[in-house]
C-alpha cells in the first residue's frame, strides 16, 4: 500500500485494486467518513460508487451507523421519543442523509457525526490498519480500528478483508440503533456497507441456498452475492459473531450489501465495551456461479 496525502492505494499482485480515501471533503450531511472507492476487479472494473444521485451519502466500501445514542443504562433498551421529532437529542446519525424518525418517516435532523481519520497503525504493501474517532457534539464518542487486507485468489479475482473494532470511549452508556429499529421494518442497515455501481439491469442476488434480493435481504447466512455486468462480489461474514448479522441486500432499487448490526432490537454498547466484526469480499470479473463463488469464499476467509 502507498499512501498520498488524504489517499491510500491498495495493491494486489502488483496492480493497484483500490483507494482508500482518508479524509474526503464531504458535506456534514453526509457524515463525512474515510471510505474505499474505486474498487476494481483485476480486469479493472469499478465495482463501488460514491455519491450516487439515488442516494448521495453512499460513500464506496466501509463503515456507517445511522443511529448512536447515548442512554443512561445501555444494558437496557433504548426507545426513542424524548423530544418532538421522536428522537432523543443525544442521538447522532453516522450514515448521512435524513433520519427515520418513528411516525413521521425520514426528515432531517441536522445532527450528524463525523469519522475521524486519526492516522495509520500499521501499512503494509496489501494493507493497513486504521485508528479513526468517531466524534459527535465536539466529543469522541467511539474509537475505531479498521483493518483492510487485500488477499490475490486467481488471475480473475482477489479478496478484500475488512475488520472493524468498535469501542465505547464516551464514559457513557451508548447504543446503535438503524431505521428498523425505530419503526421502518427492513431497513435494518447500519456497520460494514458496499455500495456497488448502478447499471442499466439490476444485478443478479444469490446465495448459498436461494436466489434474489427478497430471499436475502434479512436473512443469516455464510455469504451473499452480486452478480453485475462483468463482475461478481461476494460477501461473507469471517466470524461467528458477523455471521449472526443478518444481510441487509438491495438490487433492484439500487445495488449494494451491508450487515445489520441493529437488526431487531438495538445493540447496547456500555462504556468501555467493544464490538468487532469482519467481512470478506471476493471481488472478481465475470459472472461467478454458486459453487465457484462458494469455493472462492472458503479460500478468502482461510487466507
Amino acid at each position: 500500500m502507498t499512501s498520498s496525502g488524504a489517499v491510500a492505494v491498495l495493491r494486489c499482485g502488483g496492480r493497484s485494486v483500490a483507494r482508500y480515501l482518508t479524509r474526503p471533503a464531504l458535506a456534514p450531511g453526509h457524515a463525512p467518513r474515510p471510505y474505499l472507492h474505486p474498487v476494481t476487479t483485476p480486469a479493472g472494473r469499478t465495482v463501488t460508487e460514491a455519491r450516487p444521485a439515488d442516494h448521495p451519502h453512499h460513500l464506496g466500501a466501509g463503515v456507517a451507523v445511522p443511529d448512536v445514542a447515548v442512554v443512561a443504562d445501555a444494558s437496557v433498551t433504548y426507545v426513542a421519543g424524548h423530544d418532538p421529532a421522536g428522537q432523543d437529542p443525544a442521538s447522532y446519525d453516522f450514515w448521512g442523509g435524513p433520519s427515520f424518525v418513528r411516525g413521521r418517516g425520514y426528515v432531517e435532523l441536522g445532527r450528524h457525526g463525523v469519522q475521524r481519520h486519526d492516522g495509520f497503525k500499521l501499512c503494509d504493501p496489501d494493507g493497513f490498519v486504521a485508528e479513526l474517532s468517531w466524534t459527535a457534539a465536539g466529543e469522541r464518542w467511539l474509537r475505531e480500528y479498521r483493518t483492510v487486507a487485500a488477499t490475490c485468489l486467481t488471475g480473475s479475482a482477489w479478496a478484500l478483508d475488512l475488520t472493524f473494532s468498535l469501542t465505547n470511549v464516551s464514559g457513557r452508556g451508548l447504543s446503535l440503533g438503524s431505521p428498523a429499529t425505530n419503526g421502518r421494518p427492513g431497513a435494518a442497515y447500519g456497520g460494514f456497507f458496499w455500495r456497488a455501481p448502478k447499471e442499466a439491469a439490476a444485478p443478479v442476488a444469490f446465495g448459498p441456498a436461494g436466489d434474489g434480493e427478497e430471499a436475502l435481504h434479512g436473512a443469516r447466512a455464510d455469504w451473499v452475492a452480486l452478480a453485475g455486468a462483468g463482475w461478481t462480489l461476494v460477501f461473507a461474514g469471517a466470524t461467528e459473531e458477523t455471521r449472526r448479522d443478518p444481510w441487509f441486500v438491495r438490487a433492484a432499487e439500487y445495488p449494494a450489501v451491508g450487515s445489520s448490526l441493529a437488526h431487531d432490537a438495538r445493540l447496547p454498547l456500555a462504556a468501555g465495551e467493544s464490538v468487532v466484526r469482519r467481512v470478506v469480499t471476493v471481488v472478481a470479473d465475470g459472472r461467478l456461479g454458486r459453487e465457484e463463488a462458494a469455493a472462492l469464499v472458503r479460500r478468502a476467509v482461510a487466507a
